[in-house]
């Protein structure tokens, strides 16, 4: 959706477990932002569990979803990551990371039974964290006179902004975050006060 400004994601790390003929299959759910902290949990799950045969995992990363990927890890193709990452979808969630460690029990499950496998311990990961919607947010800085103050102080209550890296003095300045469907309508005020430069810096 165009206008959307929230997204799903879990609360904390989890873990889920399935075991089937002798396999265990041990899946870790944690909340990322960035490929650099997915790569800092797959080096440590491969430390930690370094005797398991496979470590195959699913993410998907951004407001939009815009950036996944899903790993098989040595299983046949498409029996490991796309399952996990199925469950990722199913569930909406963005800003998450799957890793699902396999410990083999001697016994082949065949490729329905390693879809089946790898989709349980992921959806029990999920289900033993907590599913949170998060606000999208913009972050503005705006430059304005002291003289201004109390205009710019009423807006920011108006709409329970809070501001940080504050400076008053006679030429001010501050940054606040404002939730993207109040955006547009924030902008348009701030720009209406007078000696007020207001700038985009991020979205968080």
């Amino acid at each position: 959706m165009l206008f959307e400004d929230t997204y799903k994601t879990i609360s904390k790390e989890s873990e889920g477990l399935f075991k089937d003929r002798g396999s265990k299959f041990i899946a870790k759910a944690y909340p990322v932002q960035t490929e650099t902290q997915v790569k800092g949990y797959l080096e440590s799950l491969r430390k930690e569990y370094h005797d398991a045969r496979h470590h195959c995992y699913a993410y998907q990363l951004g407001f939009d979803k815009s950036t996944y990927r899903t790993n098989d890890d040595g299983e046949p193709s498409g029996t490991a990551g796309r399952p996990i990452f199925g469950q990722i979808s199913s569930f909406d969630l963005t800003n998450v990371l799957i890793v699902v460690i396999r410990y083999f029990g001697g016994a082949k499950l065949g490729v329905s039974g390693l879809i089946s496998a790898y989709k349980t311990a992921s959806k029990e990961a999920i289900l033993s964290t907590r599913i949170i919607t998060k606000t999208i947010n913009y972050v503005y800085q705006i430059d304005y006179q002291y003289t201004e103050m109390n205009e710019v102080m009423k807006i920011l209550k108006e709409y329970k902004l809070k501001p940080s890296q504050k400076r008053f003095d006679s030429e001010c300045n501050l940054e606040f975050q404002v939730r993207k469907g109040e955006s547009n309508t924030v902008y348009k005020k701030m720009t209406q006060v007078n000696n007020l430069s207001i700038k985009f810096l991020r979205t968080i």
